[in-house]
């Protein structure tokens, strides 16, 4: 069985969206001939625990983990209270504390390409010894952090192994690069270091057509497209509960740039024209959320429908989102949407329930819910369409009527395990001279 060498900065039991991409694959990676041996830092800063997705980790999977330093932990311990601006610019707060903004002006300027940058050299030294002894046939670095990959740079220079970069997230495309207030020598830093991954690694992969082909237009060789996915172990064909209100439901963080003002603004003009749907209507966001979303839901009347749960184990997360009537999927209103399809429209498609999608009608996102047919995309300003969609809904919900809307045989290629082969053949020919 060949051996695959997998550099991830997220793995449980740390929970969020980082996580599960690679470990759903390494889930499967046995059956197609391959051994993943994850590294890992062992003591890493992450926002929230999950440990039932250790549940995933296969006793096929080699765990390596090392320490790390970050030096925004100093800056978290002596200064809790003042530190509120989040992945993704996402603020808790309304006003960030001169402590706070210093720190991101920090963040961006000097660690470069993120705080995890002094874990390159360690990681280095440890990772050299071991594969000394323990030689893998591929290094797979995923990013972000992409650090990650500056650690597989070297390595591969240093021992002349094949590496596969993988971009869940663009570098200096992704959605609020242009928000960094970098410096003119941060920014050149930063191309300079994503040049040298692009132009180095044997093939670079990512998860949407868009954003490869911004990463052909960069420079990269050989890239390749490996969408994220469904696990459909964790969906059951049937709940025994139900859920009796008209349910929109969102999963993960929502920041400025992903706040549905045109949502927040047509359910308002709904409960005027039927005072009804007051009593049943369900708004729940499960996650970290902007304060400005807030206030957007408080200034159209909707405070009251509003549930918040700022996180959720994900095995529950997945039955949130069966006993949904609506499944919302707003994208960041920023340049490089078009690429971004969320990891969410994967689980969504699994549920079985319609998705909304706000964001634009050309995308990639819309592209799958387009053949799948699991949902609608509408513009960030086409609020009759909008309107229109969410009275049809309601409708189908007050009759029973909210049925399946994924098109299985479509949907089918999206599973981690159809995607995990897929990736493995990739390595296959990668290394079919090793």
């Amino acid at each position: 069985m060949k051996r695959a060498l997998i550099i991830t900065y997220y793995w449980p039991p740390a929970g969020g969206a980082g996580v599960y991409r690679w470990l759903k694959f390494t889930k499967h990676m046995h059956k197609f001939g391959w051994q993943p041996v994850i590294y890992t830092p062992s003591n890493p800063a992450v926002a929230a625990t999950d440990r039932s997705l250790l549940n995933d980790v296969t006793k096929e999977t080699e765990i390596l983990k090392y320490p790390i330093f970050e030096p925004l932990d100093l800056y978290k311990f002596f200064n809790r209270k003042n530190l509120n601006i989040g992945a993704g610019l996402l603020t808790s707060k309304k006003t960030a504390g001169w402590k706070s903004k210093l720190l991101f002006w920090f963040r961006g300027n000097f660690f470069i390409p993120d705080p995890r940058k002094f874990w390159i050299k360690p990681s280095v030294k440890f990772l050299r010894n071991y594969l000394k002894h323990k030689p893998v046939d591929v290094i797979i670095s995923t990013g972000p952090p992409h650090s990650m990959h500056l650690i597989a740079l070297k390595l591969s220079q240093i021992l002349d192994i094949k590496w596969v970069a993988d971009f869940r997230d663009p570098w200096t495309n992704i959605d609020f690069y242009n928000q960094l207030k970098l410096t003119r020598i941060a920014d050149k830093k930063n191309k300079r270091l994503e040049q040298k991954v692009l132009k180095s690694a044997n093939i670079i992969t990512t998860v949407s057509n868009s954003w490869a082909t911004e990463f052909i237009h960069l420079g990269a060789g050989e890239v390749e497209v490996i969408t994220n996915g469904f696990d459909q172990e964790e969906f059951s064909s049937s709940l025994k509960k139900t859920n009796t209100n008209f349910t929109i439901t969102h999963i993960g963080s929502m920041n400025q740039d992903r706040n549905p003002a045109i949502l927040w603004q047509t359910l308002a003009e709904l409960l005027d024209e039927d005072p009804r749907l007051k009593d049943i209507l369900e708004i729940k966001l499960i996650g970290d959320v902007d304060f400005r979303v807030f206030e957007s839901v408080k200034s159209n009347g909707l405070s009251e429908n509003l549930v918040h749960i700022p996180y959720m184990e994900h095995k529950k997360v997945i039955e949130v989102l069966q006993l949904s009537s609506v499944l919302l999927l707003p994208l960041n209103n920023t340049p490089n949407v078009l690429g971004i399809i969320p990891g969410k429209l994967f689980e969504y498609l699994a549920a079985k329930k319609p998705i909304i999608a706000i964001g634009p009608e050309n995308g990639d996102t819309a592209v799958i819910l387009n053949e799948t047919k699991s949902g609608t995309t509408i513009n960030y300003t086409d609020k009759e369409k909008l309107a229109a969609t969410l009275k049809i809904l309601y409708e189908k919900y007050k009759s029973g009527d909210i049925k399946q809307m994924t098109d299985d045989s479509k949907a089918e290629k999206y599973s981690r395990a159809n995607l995990c082969k897929d990736f493995c053949v990739l390595l296959d020919k990668l290394t079919q001279n090793n």
